[in-house]
């Protein structure tokens, strides 16, 4: 599975941490950087490119995933899902790492650097990039709300 991965500052240590572990496992990681700390860059170029190439994959079939990074996770979440086709889920813990990706399908994790240990953060990403999607009918049901809303900015009840 190829993995895409994005930080800011923040998350450097993590992401550098990841791609050396993921990498070990198998994944095939491309990390969109930054390449070089510097404490005053901005997140959003490096995490929508990410996502972008996420959704891109995607959309021809493979089954790419993402992570973005930062000091909370907060603001690259929100800023891979500013990119058409992404769903990115900010997780804390195992539970909601596994449960974007079963009953949200999300394609992108969202973590913070700064709020766990690169051994814990690596267990959360571990937990979202082997969870599956459960298919389930109300689940499906809730994206395609999302999904329609994203294409026509029609809200269905």
């Amino acid at each position: 599975m190829r993995v895409h991965i994005a930080t800011d500052h923040a998350g450097m240590e993590l992401s550098t941490h990841l791609v050396k572990h993921l990498s070990a496992q198998g994944y095939e990681m491309i990390d969109h950087g930054p390449q070089e700390y510097d404490a005053l860059d901005d997140y959003p170029a490096f995490c929508l490119r990410a996502a972008e190439a996420v959704a891109q994959e995607r959309l021809r079939g493979l089954d790419s995933l993402g992570i973005v990074l930062g000091g909370s996770g907060n603001g690259e979440q929100i800023a891979a899902n500013k990119v058409r086709g992404i769903r990115a889920a900010l997780a804390w813990n195992l539970e909601t790492a596994r449960l974007a990706r079963e009953h949200n399908d999300a394609n992108v994790v969202g973590l913070g650097g700064r709020q766990h240990s690169v051994e814990e953060a690596a267990e959360i990403v571990e937990a979202f990039l082997t969870a599956r999607w459960s298919e389930a009918e109300r689940h499906a049901r809730r994206i395609g709300k999302i999904a329609r809303y994203e294409e026509s900015g029609e809200i269905v009840d």
